[in-house]
């Protein structure tokens, strides 16, 4: 019997770390109790972009989205909302009556609402490990246009035409180096998809993959018969086995039915893909180092001139982009690159994909219209800063990128003005800020993970960050001295204009970010010894308030002791003794501790 509804289940990450493999086992027992197995279809999609409300379920027909379930839950929905028909309110996900335009499968709620998807188009709609879902949604029509009705220059005129820019986080024209790369005369070229995607707290695309494997693929083999090569590989970190795998049975699935391998869809163009393995090295997201590491080398970069599109892989003509790039591609050639540059601002065309992450209400995966504000994003599609706190900054590019302050809440996403306003569109990590956190503290996080990931090659990057994190952890410490703020901006400079590749150039940007926009709190940290966040212990001191009940708790979790107090009298803290731990602070029940 053909099944009456669908049942669709995200199975992103967070989702399964919420337990929803749990959540499909119940499933199917209790569609079993009911006697509605044959009626009713349990679709696993990639992840949907909502994991602050995960995990998701959504039910079709009705499109009605549930978030936040449990195994617990399964009973009610499928009595109530399969067999009685009326769908269970208290889960339900609140709608506000936003029309959206792009995916009615996702209803008018306004974490989708205000988003436009066309890398992620398929994300959460289909089966990502089944080729038949992604044929239904008009999956490899475009390799089948392109081979059938175009050739190779007029596939690389249709990508010029569309204004599409790496999403990697340069911002390249890809349609002029797909031209560049075509333009190399020899019989093997290579194209290379870069999925080795390491910024702190991005997952845009581990997410594209998970999702819908087969875009990214579909993308790569027109790319192949743009610039004439016959070879494929997808260089991913060897920490997403899910993507992996689902690559692994999308490529065996391309192969199986003749869209990949010799003569695809009868043609006379051959084509074929294999996955190589990172081992997590931050720097092998630069081009140059990524090929290193693919022929067996350590990764680390080289100078460009010749760049990849010349000398590349195994020294032969390479084509490189990221997921997001390539997962562009297909809806180019089928909509054409006219429509697709009607999206975006004048100079970034499309839409870009973000991981919204940190203190914001809607953490996940966005992609919103190159132009969308840096407001909307984070209080119309996040739902704005939770616990009544106020905002304090938006980092955007990953960890080389730059914290902007409430004055550029209106600055649009695009490549150029994220750079006048002193950050970068990175590969898409965007991280909100809230006044709990300590600017100085959070420069002194990122350039520890630069610096650590920095292959060492060159001395600017390989020394100067390290001095650089010296400085940083001296202030933070209550060691600061006067001087240290412009020697950070002489480094931060030096190093942007003398390293090698794009790490050791980018590193500096969350000092000097943060040095040009929160100047006052380094200024604080150096002079007056005082951290206004409360993050940098050294610069803490807890006091004891008037409101002390004299309870004892704060004193019998001190490890060191340095509290007395008498019952039911206020207590005190020896700040001698005190190691400004902290615990006292969170033990407090009626907020008589106070950081000063």
């Amino acid at each position: 019997m053909r099944a009456k509804s669908i049942l669709t289940l995200c199975d992103g990450p967070t989702c399964i770390y919420k337990n929803s493999r749990a959540i499909r086992d119940a499933l199917e027992t209790e569609l079993k109790n009911q006697g509605l197995s044959d009626e009713v279809g349990i679709h696993i999609s990639g992840c949907l972009g909502m994991c602050s409300k995960g995990p998701i379920l959504i039910v079709n027909p009705g499109y009605t989205i549930y978030g936040g379930v449990t195994v617990q839950d399964i009973p009610e929905i499928v009595q109530e909302h399969l067999v009685r028909r009326r769908p269970v309110a208290r889960l339900a996900v609140q709608e506000d009556h936003l029309y959206n335009r792009f995916f009615r499968i996702f209803g008018d709620v306004d974490f989708f609402g205000r988003q436009m998807r066309i890398a992620l188009r398929n994300c959460g709609i289909i089966d990502p490990e089944k080729i038949d879902d992604y044929l239904s949604v008009r999956g490899y029509e475009a390799l089948a246009k392109v081979l059938t009705a175009m050739s190779p220059r007029e596939v690389i005129d249709e990508v010029k035409k569309s204004g599409l820019r790496g999403r990697g986080g340069a911002g390249f024209p890809t349609g002029l180096k797909w031209e560049f790369t075509a333009r190399e005369t020899g019989n093997e070229k290579y194209v290379i998809c870069n999925a080795d995607e390491g910024d702190p707290g991005a997952f845009m695309d581990r997410s594209a993959i998970e999702g819908d494997p087969h875009t990214v693929l579909e993308g790569i083999i027109i790319g192949g018969y743009a610039i004439g090569a016959a070879k494929g590989i997808v260089y991913i970190r060897a920490e997403y086995p899910l993507a992996i795998q689902r690559l692994e049975k999308a490529i065996a699935a391309a192969r199986e039915n003749g869209l990949l391998g010799k003569r695809i869809l009868g043609s006379d163009f051959s084509f074929d893909m294999e996955i190589r393995l990172g081992a997590g090295a931050f720097v092998c997201g630069e081009e140059t180092a990524l090929i290193h590491s693919i022929e067996g080398r350590r990764g680390m970069p080289t100078p460009r001139p010749p760049y990849p599109s010349v000398k590349g892989l195994f020294g032969k003509p390479t084509l490189i982009n990221n997921v997001e790039t390539w997962a562009n591609i297909p809806v180019i050639m089928l909509d054409g690159g006219e429509w697709f540059s009607t999206v975006g601002t004048e100079t970034s065309k499309g839409t870009k994909v973000f991981a919204l992450a940190g203190k914001v209400h809607n953490t996940g995966l966005i992609e919103v219209p190159m132009g969308t504000t840096l407001r909307e994003i984070i209080y119309d599609i996040g739902g704005g800063i939770p616990n009544g706190k106020k905002f304090k900054a938006v980092q955007t590019g990953g960890p080389s990128g730059g914290c902007l302050p409430e004055e550029y809440l209106d600055t649009q996403i695009d490549y150029e003005s994220l750079a006048a306003a002193g950050s970068i569109m990175g590969s898409g990590g965007m991280i909100v800020i809230d006044e709990d956190s300590c600017m100085v503290n959070l420069a002194k996080f990122f350039l520890e993970f630069t610096q650590d990931e920095s292959c060492g090659k060159c001395t600017p990057c390989r020394g100067g960050t390290k001095r650089m994190l010296e400085i940083l952890t001296r202030i933070t410490e209550g060691n600061g001295k006067e001087g240290d703020i412009e020697k950070l901006e002489r480094l931060g400079q030096m190093i942007k204009k003398a390293s090698l590749c794009g790490l050791g150039q980018s590193a500096p940007n969350p000092v000097l970010s943060t040095l040009k926009n929160f100047r006052h709190e380094y200024e604080e940290h150096i002079f007056q010894k005082k951290c206004r966040a409360g993050i940098c212990s050294a610069l803490v001191t807890y006091e004891i308030t008037e409101k002390c009940i004299g309870c004892g708790a704060c004193r019998r979790v001190c490890p060191v002791n340095a509290i007395s107090g008498k019952r039911q009298e206020r207590h005190a803290i020896n700040q001698e003794t005190c190691i400004k731990c902290g615990q006292c602070f969170t033990t407090c029940k009626f907020d008589a501790i106070v950081k000063a």
